[in-house]
């Protein structure tokens, strides 16, 4: 009896099947948020702060000084703004992190 040979599935479809299959962690909506944060955040914040994760409706911001966490706090209700597209699904708070210093690239 043979077996029919199957190609390997794309990496991207892989991952996506994984992505819909965790329920706590939304790897697709995260990269979402990462694009938008790219393209509608403040500048400066853009460059310096990155989105890590969603946790209870909180984005998780890291920053790599007390400034930028200030920076973020001050500027919350835009920031949040950028994000309300997503409805139901878009974070309701932000929280900073700072980043640690050994590893200071984005």
């Amino acid at each position: 009896m043979a077996h029919a040979r199957r190609e390997p599935a794309p990496l991207n479809e892989l991952l996506n099947t994984l992505a819909q299959r965790i329920k706590r962690v939304d790897l697709r909506l995260i990269d979402e948020l990462r694009d938008r944060w790219q393209r509608d955040a403040d500048p400066l914040l853009a460059q310096h702060c990155r989105p890590e994760r969603i946790d209870r409706d909180v984005l998780v911001i890291s920053v790599p000084s007390g400034a930028f966490a200030q920076r973020v706090r001050e500027e919350t209700p835009a920031l949040l703004m950028i994000f309300s597209y997503l409805e139901e699904r878009a974070p309701r708070s932000l929280r900073t992190e700072l980043r640690s210093t050994k590893n200071p690239e984005i």
